[in-house]
């Protein structure tokens, strides 16, 4: 048996109501799952009041956005079985703040050049989020027939950091990747690099294993590449690493849909995770 350790849902930028994930992975046959919204103690508090639901163990879980600085790019981090506590919560609504006053500040932007978009009809998509996100612009300019897809061409006239800015890009300030493992840490989480190879972060993560500062990498993902998913197996075999699989679920808020179960992380591996989150805990 196995489980889907990489989900998205209505708490981020899913367009999938959590409470539907269970169902999802229960038909697929799996028997984990982790709802690991951005940056969202949502995620944690749902998995922790709905233990098991359709048949389905969840594991509490959030994917936290860090930032590299040496290399200038993101840096995304899964925590599993994180304490619901003060820090974790700080740090949530810290970067539901800036997330939405950035795109907020889209949102007008847009309004000036678009009459048929309304900051409103963004907000109601985003109500179970408590934040914002571009994903929630691009479904209502998909929905209207003025964008190509999700995150095609219009998505890159309008939010693109490179070759040529974005239209209406502004990009909320992100903590250090050291500031994030510090948290994870204080909230007595298991840290898993998540996908190393969307962001280039292969010399990061080299340098964080060596370090001993992560408890897994992310290996089956849709996104990473053969040769990195390669040799991300020989750093875990070298430094007895968790290796985890996601399918990185977003429901229809993605170009390439996969279902829930599109990637998998093994049984014995998440018995790894629980039984590191249980000693972390005593």
């Amino acid at each position: 048996m196995a489980g889907d350790l990489h989900t998205h849902s209505t708490f981020s930028d899913g367009s999938t109501p959590a409470e539907k994930l269970s169902f999802l992975a229960q038909c697929d046959g799996l028997t984990h799952l982790a709802i690991s919204d951005h940056d969202s103690i949502r995620s944690v508090r749902y998995a922790y009041a709905n233990p098991a639901k359709d048949g389905v163990w969840l594991i509490p879980a959030t994917e936290l956005t860090a930032y590299d600085y040496r290399r200038a790019h993101r840096v995304h981090l899964l925590c599993y079985w994180p304490d619901d506590c003060p820090a974790l919560e700080e740090f949530a609504n810290l970067m539901a703040t800036r997330r939405k006053e950035a795109v907020l500040q889209s949102c007008r932007e847009l309004e000036e050049i678009c009459p048929q978009f309304r900051t409103e009809e963004a907000l109601a998509l985003a109500k179970d989020s408590g934040t914002l996100y571009k994903a929630h612009i691009m479904r209502v300019l998909w929905q209207y027939g003025l964008s190509d897809g999700m995150y095609n061409n219009v998505y890159r006239s309008l939010f693109a950091l490179r070759p040529v800015r974005g239209k209406i890009l502004h990009t909320p300030k992100y903590e250090s990747v050291d500031t994030v493992l510090d948290l994870i840490r204080a909230c007595r989480g298991v840290v898993v690099l998540a996908h190393p190879s969307v962001y280039h972060s292969m010399e990061l993560a080299r340098e964080l294993i060596a370090a001993g500062r992560l408890d897994g990498v992310e290996i089956e993902h849709p996104r990473n590449t053969e040769d990195d998913k390669a040799e991300l197996r020989q750093l875990a075999e070298k430094y007895h690493l968790i290796v985890t699989g996601g399918s990185d679920y977003h429901g229809m808020n993605t170009n390439t849909p996969r279902p829930v179960g599109a990637c998998v992380t093994q049984d014995d591996q998440i018995c790894r995770i629980e039984e590191l989150a249980k000693q972390r805990k005593r």
